[in-house]
């Protein structure tokens, strides 16, 4: 009898959580646009290829051959190039007008075809990292292209002895709006949660209803369950609609493997996450303290937990420290699921794990919660 008093109290203090949040238009602003507009963005924002990038070169040769490397550059992938002198290089690109100059030296198709190897020079322009990282290449693929079907008289290159087959499993055109997206639903889970739940805490003592509470036959378990289930619920179904119509939708981004795999691991993280939204909230005694809070912890979770770089590119202390958070772990499972279709035989280890982190992180906040509130009453 007794646990069914407390079930029915957590039921309705959830209750009153999500018709608080209902009446607050900021929240609901934030969850619209995390799980639409910010997906959207991060899956079509930035370019897949090199597109329209400003090139500038310098034809001291004026051959045959430099003629030809000059017409290589065209669009969508360049602009048409701007033919200009040497002393035009520097002041340029210190204005901005273009990304890349290429500077064809004078005897460079004698020199060429006289077998010495000469130096062709490109300026980028590295504050535009984008273009930058993949024009370089791509500029380097043009020229020694057009010098070596110039020198061979006809297109094509001589047999190798080894053919190389590539199989890209997994995203087969390389496609980064698959990536771009679901990573960022999985970051914003994470945010979420933190910030529903912190700020749910906070704003009950800002209000002071979290003194009505204590007045009530109701203890810091059932008050601090509450939030987490009310608030996990609201991240788990903006994610599903997210999934759903976002990212299968307009994105026409593939899911490999189970949803319903993946909801359940986002329920284990939302646990973790929540709880760790509610420890926060009681180191912070207001919404600019719980922020600032946020942005130390949250950022880290994000950019070490794999799903910006790969771990193994981190220095080992990383990693092993990074085993201890949720969000490593979910990150794991996630990419799993989504993009390989893993089932549960390949990734209980981090159910696992995120279900031993959560447990952790749970009690240690309900013992902070407990003593926030005994300092309260």
């Amino acid at each position: 009898m007794n646990g069914m008093r407390r079930l029915a109290n957590i039921y309705r203090l959830g209750i009153k959580e999500l018709w608080s949040l209902a009446r607050d238009p900021v929240m609901l602003v934030l969850i619209s646009v995390s799980f639409t507009i910010m997906i959207y963005s991060a899956a079509t924002a930035m370019p897949e290829s090199l597109h329209k990038a400003p090139i500038a070169i310098v034809d001291e040769d004026a051959s045959p051959l430099s003629a030809r490397i000059v017409s290589a550059f065209y669009p969508p992938y360049f602009l048409v190039p701007r033919m200009i002198s040497s002393q035009e290089i520097d002041p340029g690109m210190d204005a901005g007008h273009y990304t890349f100059a290429l500077h064809i030296p004078p005897d460079f198709q004698r020199d060429v075809l006289a077998g010495r190897s000469p130096a062709i020079q490109l300026n980028i322009d590295a504050t535009r990292m984008s273009q930058a990282f993949t024009g370089n290449w791509y500029i380097q693929q043009i020229v020694l292209t057009e010098v070596n079907e110039f020198v061979q008289r006809y297109r094509g290159n001589a047999a190798l002895p080894v053919e190389l087959a590539l199989r890209m499993r997994f995203n087969p055109s390389l496609t980064q709006a698959w990536f771009g997206s679901l990573m960022e639903l999985i970051n914003n889970i994470t945010m979420l949660s933190i910030i529903l739940t912190g700020a749910a805490l906070i704003r009950e003592r800002e209000h002071g209803t979290i003194e009505h509470l204590l007045v009530m036959p109701l203890t810091p378990l059932e008050i601090m369950l509450a939030k987490i289930w009310s608030m996990a619920l609201v991240v788990m179904v903006a994610a599903w609609v997210s999934l759903t119509f976002v990212v299968q939708g307009a994105l026409q981004v593939p899911i490999e493997g189970s949803i319903v795999l993946f909801m359940t691991g986002a329920a284990l993280h939302l646990f973790a996450t929540t709880s760790m939204g509610i420890f926060i909230a009681t180191l912070a005694r207001n919404m600019p303290q719980f922020g600032m809070l946020m942005i130390l912890i949250l950022l880290p979770l994000e950019m070490l937990s794999g799903g910006t770089t790969p771990r193994e590119s981190m220095p080992e202390f990383v990693q092993n420290l990074m085993l201890l958070a949720p969000t490593t772990h979910f990150v794991e499972l996630s990419q799993a699921i989504l993009y390989r279709g893993a089932g549960l035989d390949v990734v209980w280890p981090s159910f696992l794990a995120i279900a031993l982190i959560g447990a952790v992180l749970f009690f240690f906040s309900l013992a902070r919660f407990r003593k926030t509130i005994s300092q309260m009453a």
